[in-house]
């Protein structure tokens, strides 16, 4: 008896110990609140998952069929971004098979496949995705709304 309730003491202050760890750690960042609405954890940074995106194995031919995939790709990669679920996306410039990439702010890649999943460049395979975790900074959910204010519309 003695011994499940001094393990459950123990329990407790390893709680308190946390919660106290991690609200100190919240506390000496110089901002609390924008951490929090950046999803910091008490480094400042948050779980991605980056993708990779790479030459497919159907190559949608030029014409109306293909501007159409990549006009929805576009629509898609904005409709993402817009519910904060997209951080960055971009081309690659060299000519690998590496078409792209997008950073979503999701824990695990199979939040990123089902995201993935929407656009019509995977869809209509003129690409495929890979995915990776990424642990980085929380400052990069702020890009979405500076590149708003920056990019013509």
């Amino acid at each position: 008896m003695r011994a499940a309730l001094a393990a459950g003491i123990l329990c407790l202050l390893n709680l308190y110990a946390a919660v106290a760890g991690a609200q100190a750690a919240q506390a000496s960042v110089p901002d609390p609140a924008l951490a929090r609405q950046l999803g910091a954890d008490e480094r400042g940074m948050r779980s991605y998952v980056l993708v990779i995106l790479k030459t497919g194995p159907r190559r949608v031919p030029d014409g109306p069929g293909r501007d159409e995939v990549f006009k929805g790709h576009f629509a898609n990669i904005r409709r993402l971004a817009d519910a904060g679920k997209l951080v960055v996306a971009g081309p690659f410039g060299d000519k690998t098979d590496w078409r792209g990439m997008f950073l979503f702010a999701v824990d695990t890649p199979e939040e990123a496949e089902k995201l993935v999943a929407t656009d019509p460049v995977i869809t209509s395979g003129e690409m495929v995705a890979e995915y990776h975790r990424l642990y980085a900074t929380a400052a990069l959910m702020a890009i979405h709304e500076i590149h708003r204010k920056i990019a013509p519309r």
